[in-house]
């Protein structure tokens, strides 16, 4: 059984700063790729970020140049840290994880507000 444990969001005033966590654990769990995405009220699940086990990135349009992603593969870690927040970045952050064996977890959610 694969567990995912999210930590890390919260509410922030615009402009603040957030880092997300995410740790996966699960017998002879092999993971490719980790990464986030989000939804936001009324919409669908999108891209934030991802990165393989060898380190590449992949940004959805809503983090390019404000969202950094970096992963400990011993640890199976991956954070999100997250900058210059916006009201519209208001939404529950979900944690990916795919198996080497093409197996896709998600995690429970946590909810970023951005508010004054």
């Amino acid at each position: 059984q694969v567990q995912l444990v999210e930590s890390g969001g919260g509410l922030v005033q615009p402009g603040g700063s957030l880092r997300l966590s995410c740790e996966a654990s699960g017998s002879s769990l092999s993971i490719y790729a980790m990464g986030w995405y989000r939804q936001p009220p009324g919409k669908q699940r999108e891209l934030v970020a991802t990165i393989t086990s060898g380190g590449k990135t992949n940004y959805g349009d809503c983090a390019k140049g404000r969202f950094t992603i970096s992963r400990d593969n011993a640890k199976n870690t991956v954070n999100l840290q997250m900058n210059s927040l916006k009201p519209e970045d208001t939404a529950v952050y979900y944690c990916n994880v795919v198996s080497r064996r093409a197996a896709t977890y998600w995690g429970q959610g946590t909810q970023v507000t951005v508010s004054s």
